[in-house]
């Protein structure tokens, strides 16, 4: 005989009649769909204020007799039917980019990488402006058309809540994310297994894998170091949107930048230009000039020259606050083996990289520096 004791979770039968509202709740065009977004919360309310406006958690809380109830609702039937229709319109007709652009390569031919990316309340990658502005980048290339796929990472904890105690202090909270009940999916490999990349960090191996949302039509992949292969301590990379030290700093955007870019390859995706918004996953510019030396057998000045050329590098942020500086000994305990032996070049020109003044040795290294270089 086998004892369990444990918690369970009725999820309600979605009847066919509703079966759209699934699709719709997959994708993140409701986000930015007025009649999407009245359609959810016709359906309850008070369950879409519950869930932080997340529709397929929804989903899996609603009463059965609430859904039974809508699913003979001739109002309701016909506004879901209305915004599936739309939905179906806008991933299939003809767009901006596609009336005005003939090419012959493989799209997607831009990655834009961020550190956040603000795409609904409910996905709590973000903390202000900066994961505004990627979402409506997003957003704005999905509506457009333009063969763009974006990377970020995945944060468990996200960004804290903040909120006042009954004397009046302001205190701060971490709220974890169920990826599982959010619009995302895991990337797999041939045998349907979590697809999973490996980086080389000071003594020891550290996997991460790939969640993939679909924003209308362009895809949004998210890096997330929480895998069983994992020490702890390394499972917690992702965990918290600007938490940890400056290592865990450097960590994420090892993670986001050289693993951004090997993760695109291994999916089979080899954009021609890179977009970084703000200099956290400047790295990539290293692991793209890694690459050429590597697979193109072109010398470190003439990758770095066609690196140069095909990255955007663009800041909101122009201030020092805003822009990531690593002290050298800490950049030389994560890349001393990595530019002495992938790149092939010396300690003077590597550091070189992380300054734009050149009239003297620099001591730290400078992530919106390395962007610009």
């Amino acid at each position: 005989m086998i004892n369990f004791i444990g918690n369970f979770n009725i999820i309600p039968s979605l009847p066919e009649k509703l079966e759209p509202l699934r699709e719709i709740a997959s994708n993140l065009y409701w986000t930015w769909n007025q009649e999407a977004i009245e359609l959810f919360r016709r359906l309850d309310m008070d369950l879409w204020e519950e869930t932080h406006h997340n529709p397929l958690l929804m989903l899996g809380k609603i009463s059965q007799a609430r859904l039974n109830e809508v699913a003979v609702d001739d109002g309701f039937v016909a506004h879901m039917n209305r915004v599936f229709i739309h939905f179906q319109v806008y991933l299939g007709e003809i767009t901006w980019y596609q009336k005005n652009y003939k090419t012959q390569a493989s799209p997607p031919y831009i990655a834009y990488f961020s550190a956040e990316f603000g795409l609904t309340e409910c996905l709590q990658i973000y903390s202000g402006g900066l994961g505004v502005l990627s979402g409506d980048h997003m957003k704005s290339a999905s509506d457009l058309g333009i063969p763009l796929v974006g990377v970020g990472l995945c944060y468990k904890e996200g960004y804290f809540q903040q909120y006042l105690t009954s004397d009046g202090w302001q205190q701060e909270r971490y709220e974890l994310t169920d990826f599982y009940n959010q619009p995302m999916e895991l990337v797999t490999n041939e045998n349907k297994e979590p697809l999973k990349i490996e980086l080389d960090f000071p003594g020891r191996k550290v996997l991460f894998q790939i969640w993939k949302l679909q924003v209308g039509r362009v895809p949004l992949y998210l890096l997330d170091t929480n895998v069983p292969e994992n020490f702890e301590e390394d499972k917690k990379i992702t965990r918290s949107l600007y938490g940890g030290n400056v290592e865990t700093r450097i960590q994420q955007e090892i993670i986001l930048g050289i693993g951004g870019i090997r993760a695109l390859i291994a999916m089979d995706m080899r954009p021609i230009v890179c977009h970084m918004n703000e200099g956290h996953s400047a790295f990539l510019s290293l692991e793209r000039i890694r690459n050429l030396i590597k697979h193109q057998s072109l010398t470190f000045n003439e990758a770095k020259d066609m690196n140069f050329y095909s990255n955007v590098f663009t800041t909101h942020t122009p201030v020092p606050a805003g822009i990531d500086i690593f002290p050298n000994d800490l950049i030389e305990k994560y890349f001393g083996f990595y530019y002495r032996n992938e790149l092939q070049i010396n300690d003077k020109t590597f550091y070189g990289l992380g300054t734009i003044i050149k009239d003297k040795a620099p001591s730290n290294f400078n992530m919106a520096h390395l962007a610009m270089n």
